[in-house]
């Protein structure tokens, strides 16, 4: 971490009233996380060359841990922001291939960060009530120097937005799903809306269990008197939970379902003592601040509130200390002042916008009005094949590109390979199920991948690695076993098949240009292609970006009652930025191989030098053939006989 930048963030942080800050570790910097990096392997990775946020070694400062964040924050800036740390009620683990911590060992590390100066504590996402409890006993018992007594406990929680994002998600965090849940969710994993709605009720009960369990928790603490010899007992406001965090993933239906289900939504105005709050709360738990003071949490310290008012929400820029900005026509550019400080004249003075009431939230929730219908063009996850238009675009599981694997296991799973035809066996071993990963895919290989199983075997056998693909579908039911989604009465689904595999590049010039001659005037089929370099070249003849001439729907589905729904795209913008990360993941594989624990160094430093070669010498190409109606067996399988035969 170079002192610069985290200076930077926290001075603007402060220009801009911001005081409340999460302070956690993250994922270490992949030029950092290989044991034995050095040469081209530098800390600075990844840094524009001349920018003037580069530095030298000696003004890096060592955060190592979050504890390093918050002291420094502390030592910096004293009292001014209310600083949060993270907890996990099962235990962090450091990668999902790795054993789980217990809450126990963890303990130390949380009272040390407490100590050195947080204020609050949210939770790592979980869906298992009873650990979460048992993780707030721990801490009580644990407790006995009353370190994290008046310190807020934010559980943490995700909406279930789909099966896919659900396992993923609970896969890489080595969060536990009760059985029940899952039993719960496996009716409906094949249609995203009706996951997404059970989803709503089990986060529902969720929140009711938690919230009852602290009115019971609220009514047995402390008399006068008590001997339990926990001091915790006779204190109400020692560690209890705090309304709630969640875990969006930028798609807001379903969190305002829940608001409103949950009833975390505050209640139109009422007279003055009406309904008398818990310990910073009102009866109901909510989770919004809406007291007229500075709120629940305000420089560390939960704040006595017994009367509601008109005032339901507090201005952020209260007490947020110097926020004056000067107006300007254009950005100056001077080093010396940063646009931190300036305000464009277009923004100035333009009036706050309307706060989102109740029946804002409500039509949110229910896709209603022009609010809702914002809502609703998420309804289905924007990961990799979403669209890249919506806010909700990108990784769907906040993780990024990387091999979500530690080095070790990397070693373990994928050998050392120094050849094309090792590549080759790996994505060949994937394919017939005996391998259960690949650097761009952890998840095993759905159902519908069987129709096409041996298409994509001879393509591998060609030494093009496939990674993503899918095969034709016409009208076919939505509650088809294999490739069915969506709700199942009265449903259907299209598919039009494609293909996306890394190709050597003399084996792309001659692909291309039987593409080109032979099948991009007909229609039959349009491709993408990029390279490590970043070159880019499309089907269309132009550089596209987010063009609509270069936006291929490839599933789509039309259902009682819905417009028709598009839930797959493949797109030059989605498709360029998938390129980066695709290629970056090519040399994350190269690095589990320095200072390599497995293997001769010999055979490590040559795998790591291939791999960074191969990265280099191929293309990345996805294919979209457009005849998907079952006309004839030609027609169906008309893009694999183009792409085998070329």
């Amino acid at each position: 971490m170079h002192k610069k930048i985290l200076d930077r963030a926290l001075q603007r942080c402060k220009v801009l009233g911001v005081k409340n800050i999460l302070a956690l570790r993250g994922d270490e910097p992949r030029g950092a996380e290989y044991e034995g990096m050095e040469g081209d392997m530098s800390v600075v990775e990844g840094l524009a060359e001349g920018d003037e946020t580069s530095e030298s070694p000696e003004e890096e400062v060592p955060f190592t841990y979050a504890i390093d964040l918050v002291r420094y924050i502390r030592r910096m800036y004293g009292d001014y922001f209310c600083i949060g740390v993270a907890a996990y009620p099962e235990g962090h683990a450091v990668s999902p291939n790795a054993p789980m911590q217990s809450p126990e060992n963890d303990f130390p590390h949380l009272i040390e960060k407490v100590q050195a100066g947080a204020d609050f504590i949210m939770t790592q996402l979980f869906y298992d009530v009873d650990a979460f409890l048992q993780f707030e006993t721990l801490l009580r018992e644990r407790d006995k120097d009353g370190v994290l007594t008046d310190k807020p406990i934010i559980p943490g929680l995700m909406p279930v937005q789909s099966w896919g994002i659900l396992t993923r998600t609970t896969k890489l965090t080595c969060a536990k799903v009760p059985k029940q849940i899952w039993e719960t969710l496996e009716e409906s994993k094949g249609d995203d809306a009706a996951v997404k709605q059970v989803g709503v009720q089990i986060l529902h009960n969720i929140i009711t269990r938690i919230q009852r369990e602290r009115k019971n928790r609220l009514e047995k603490q402390g008399t006068p008197g008590d001997t339990s010899g926990s001091t915790f007992a006779t204190d109400k406001n020692r560690i209890l939970p705090q309304g709630f965090h969640f875990y969006t993933l930028n798609l807001e239906k379903a969190v305002a379902q829940i608001l409103e289900q949950s009833n975390l939504i505050p209640l139109p105005a009422e007279p003055q003592g009406a309904r008398p709050a818990l310990n910073g709360h009102d009866q109901n738990g909510t989770a919004i601040d809406d007291s007229p003071t500075e709120g629940v949490i305000r420089d560390g310290v939960n704040q006595p509130q017994v009367t509601l008012t008109k005032d339901r929400r507090r201005l952020s820029s209260r007490n947020s200390g110097p926020h004056n900005r000067v107006v300007v026509s254009r950005p100056s550019g001077s080093s010396s002042y940063p646009p931190a400080y300036e305000a464009p004249e277009d923004e100035a003075g333009v009036p706050r916008a309307k706060e989102t009431s109740r029946a804002d939230a409500l039509a949110i929730s229910e896709g209603e009005g022009s609010l809702g219908r914002e809502a609703t063009w998420d309804d289905y996850p924007n990961g990799r094949w979403g669209d890249a238009r919506s806010p909700a675009y990108g990784s769907i599981d906040g993780y990024g590109p990387s091999l979500h694997f530690p080095p070790s296991t990397a070693r373990t799973l994928w050998g050392h390979p120094t050849t094309p035809d090792d590549i080759t066996h790996l994505f060949q071993a994937y394919l017939s199920g005996t391998l259960p990963a690949l650097p761009w895919s952890e998840e095993s290989l759905s159902a519908e991948t069987a129709l096409i199983r041996e298409e994509l075997r001879g393509l591998n056998a060609k030494g093009w690695w496939t990674m993503a693909s899918q095969p034709a579908v016409d009208a076919a039911s939505s509650a088809d076993s294999v490739v069915g989604w969506g709700p199942k009465c009265g449903g259907w689904v299209w598919q039009k098949p494609f293909v996306e595999f890394f190709i050597p590049t003399q084996d792309w010039e001659r692909l291309k240009r039987r593409l080109d001659e032979e099948c991009v005037g007909s229609e039959e089929v349009t491709y993408f292609a990029g390279n490590a370099q970043g070159d880019f070249v499309s089907s269309h003849g132009v550089d596209v970006e987010d063009d609509a001439v270069g936006v291929n729907p490839v599933t789509w589905g039309a259902f009682r009652g819905k417009e028709i729904i598009t839930p797959t795209l493949i797109d030059p913008l989605s498709f360029r930025a998938w390129r980066d990360e695709a290629f970056e993941i090519w040399r994350e594989w190269a690095r589990v191989y320095h200072g390599s624990g497995g293997g001769t160094e010999a055979s490590a430093n040559e795998a790591s030098k291939f791999l960074r070669e191969m990265r280099n010498q191929v293309y990345l190409v996805n294919v979209v053939g457009h005849r998907f109606q079952r006309k004839t067996k030609a027609d169906e399988r008309n893009l694999w006989d183009i792409l085998l035969a070329a």
